[in-house]
């Protein structure tokens, strides 16, 4: 079978996008239900972004295969020359790790402290980890992103998004989501 310019590496970052995928998609069938105002339900979009990510993975695999790692004028990463004589460090480790696990820590924090509460920390957060260590700039992307996320949530989509059930987060999105019905009933036209 001929493998173009495909190496095992790519193969194994094809097929854990695959599988998360497949796990996602099989979670769900545990929501599935219908909305009034939407009729393709409750798993409509989560279903339509897991079908997008595949075929993104599909696409990643087909450039693989005929381009491989090779480095390109345009393209941001590295090349497999470079990946095999890379810094191997426990730090570059730990990091890659830590950005791979940092959204499954906050998809578990949001039951308990709340998507209002949690959100500026994770933000936060992928900024450190990335290697941001202005402070202005953290705080100020931080906040900008925060800002972003909660008009396009509660103004634009009006999507209601997870409070927390522990008593300080609790009162926090409760005092978020005061602020924000205040804020439309205002007669701005």
């Amino acid at each position: 079978m001929r493998m173009g310019k495909l190496r095992n590496s790519h193969l194994v970052e094809g097929g854990i996008w695959v599988t998360i995928i497949v796990i996602f998609f099989s979670f769900s069938f545990e929501f599935n239900q219908p909305i009034e105002i939407y009729k393709f339900g409750a798993t409509g979009w989560p279903r339509v972004i897991l079908g997008i990510l595949f075929f993104v993975t599909l696409g990643n695999i087909y450039h693989q295969y005929n381009y491989g790692s090779a480095i390109q004028k345009g393209r941001v990463g590295i090349a497999d020359e470079y990946n095999e004589e890379g810094d191997k460090s426990t730090g570059t480790l730990f990091k890659i790790i830590a950005v791979l696990f940092t959204p499954f820590l906050y998809a578990l924090s949001l039951k308990p402290a709340g998507f209002y509460f949690t959100t500026p920390f994770f933000i936060l957060a992928i900024i450190l980890l990335f290697g941001e260590r202005r402070p202005r700039w953290i705080i100020s992307i931080t906040l900008l992103i925060y800002a972003l996320l909660l008009s396009l949530f509660m103004v634009v989509l009006n999507a209601p998004l997870p409070q927390g059930n522990m008593s300080p987060f609790y009162d926090y999105s409760a005092f978020i989501l005061r602020m924000n019905t205040q804020f439309q009933q205002l007669d701005l036209w």
